[in-house]
Formats: C-alpha cells, sequence, structure tokens
C-alpha cells in the first residue's frame, strides 16, 4: 500500500460518522506501513484531508500507540503546524496517549524511542495550546500530558499550576472541572 491507496481510502468517506473513521483506522492497522503517509498527511496544508488523518492516527494510536514510534520525531518537529481545532484535538489526544505510555509499565517501544528532545517539542506544544485561545478538549489533554511529562522535568509542574491559576477565572465549566482535578494532583 502507498501514499495514494491511504488518500483514496480517506477521501471515501464524506461524513465523519465513526463507522467511517473506524473503517479507515482498520485500514491503517492493517497496512502498518500506510502509518508513515498517516502522519504526513496530518501536518500537510490540505485542510480537509488532513483533519481526516488526524481522526485515524487517534484511533490507531489508541488502538496501538508503538504504531507511532518509529515516527515520534516526525510527529513532534511538526507539532506546530498543526492550526485547525478539528485537527488540534485528536494530535492533543495522540500528545496524551504518548504520555501515558512513556510512562507505563511494562516498559514498551515508546519508552525507547522517545527522546528528550521529542518530549521538549511535546510539551512546548501542549504550554502552547492552554495558553493559546484553543477548545476546552485541547486544554485538558494539554494539561493531562504536561502533568505526566512534569515528573521528569519539576518545572513543568511549576509552570503548569501558574497557568491553571491564571486561566481558571475566564475557562468554561469543562476547563474549570479538570483544571480542579489537576490542582489537586499537583497540590498533593
Amino acid at each position: 500500500m502507498n501514499k495514494k491507496d491511504l488518500i483514496f481510502e480517506l477521501n471515501s468517506w464524506q461524513t465523519a460518522e465513526r463507522i467511517h473513521r473506524d473503517k479507515s483506522a482498520k485500514f491503517v492497522s492493517d497496512h502498518p506501513e500506510t502509518v508513515t503517509y498517516l502522519i504526513e498527511i496530518v501536518f500537510e496544508d490540505k485542510k480537509r484531508i488532513n483533519i481526516k488523518a488526524a481522526w485515524i492516527l487517534e484511533i490507531v494510536c489508541f488502538n496501538n500507540i508503538c504504531s507511532i514510534a518509529p515516527f515520534l520525531n516526525h510527529f513532534t518537529q511538526n507539532l506546530t503546524k498543526i492550526k485547525d481545532e478539528s485537527a488540534l484535538r485528536p494530535i492533543a489526544k495522540v500528545c496524551s496517549f504518548i504520555a501515558h505510555a512513556y510512562y507505563s509499565t511494562p516498559k514498551n517501544e515508546i519508552n525507547n524511542k522517545l527522546t528528550k528532545n521529542n518530549i521538549e517539542l511535546i510539551v512546548e506544544s501542549n504550554f502552547d495550546w492552554l495558553i493559546e485561545d484553543h477548545k476546552v478538549a485541547c486544554k485538558v489533554f494539554a494539561m493531562d500530558t504536561l502533568l505526566l511529562f512534569g515528573r521528569e522535568f519539576d518545572w513543568i509542574h511549576d509552570e503548569l499550576k501558574l497557568t491553571i491559576e491564571k486561566n481558571m477565572m475566564n475557562g468554561s465549566a469543562g476547563y474549570k472541572s479538570h483544571a480542579k482535578k489537576i490542582l489537586k494532583e499537583l497540590n498533593s
């Protein structure tokens, strides 16, 4: 399978119904050589298809986070390219999956492949998403990711706490609810 086959698969559905997204995710899982193309498409400047690719990458990573391991450098180096909210939420969620996998037991391919530079790029992007004007789901995943990577880098927890406290007054009910949970963990 090649990139054209994957693009054909992504273009085969016009609505975002879960059945279509699951079908495309199964296609990628059945053809693991297409993961590299999926990640390329996520970061291309073709709005409609890169959003679909981001949705599929989320499902693929949920089912098998290690499928992204060989492509962590490309993924993390391009995080700042994502601007569309519809693509940003699933990418923020993938970052959260990566952080959870990195700290999971038993060790896995993410533990072996995720570099300090990769982590720094994820942390930087997640702080940007938390500070900038984005939807609450993206901010929630960013908080979760930063909470986990703060285990390794002390300054992250300090900055996360300050950022959350600063933004809580103007945050939505969903933001405030999750922020309180994160602050409770940070203060314990």
